[in-house]
């Protein structure tokens, strides 16, 4: 029988952040024929959208942070100011960012997450279905993930 000794550590340490990043993505990418054939292409790439929403001052009214990823959008944030909100900002923020990902960038689907006192009602209304639900993530609220099918 081998005995092994590991010594545990809880530090931030980027470095090896980094290291075990690049190994896990080794990992994965040996283990799915997907994956293997996603790098080396465009679509490995996070590539940063964001649409913004100026009011007439030009203070920020609204605006949509997301990324695209292997030919999907994947939401971060979505705001509208208060004093914009049932106005239809938030749809048409969302649309420019949906049509830009699918016209501009290939993408075939959405993904997001809410909390279940922000929008998860504002998202169904959008063509976006629930796939996961996860009760108490913090403790006493739900957060869901939302999905699209595009174009």
């Amino acid at each position: 029988m081998v005995s092994r000794m590991f010594r545990i550590e809880t530090e931030v340490d980027r470095e090896r952040r980094d290291l075990l990043r690049a190994r896990l993505l080794e990992t994965n990418t040996a283990a799915s024929p997907v994956l293997r054939a996603l790098r080396g292409t465009p679509r490995e790439r996070e590539v940063p959208l964001q649409v913004w929403a100026l009011d007439d001052t030009g203070a920020l009214a609204g605006g949509a942070v997301c990324h695209t990823w292997a030919d999907w959008l994947h939401v971060t944030y979505l705001w509208v100011d208060a004093r914009h909100r049932g106005s239809g900002l938030g749809s048409r923020l969302l649309a420019e960012a949906e049509r830009i990902a699918h016209e501009d960038r290939a993408c075939v689907a959405a993904r997001l997450e809410t909390w279940d006192f922000q929008a998860p009602d504002f998202y169904k209304k959008q063509g976006y279905e629930v796939v996961s639900v996860i009760p108490d993530y913090p403790p006493g609220v739900t957060e869901y993930t939302l999905i699209k099918r595009l174009g």
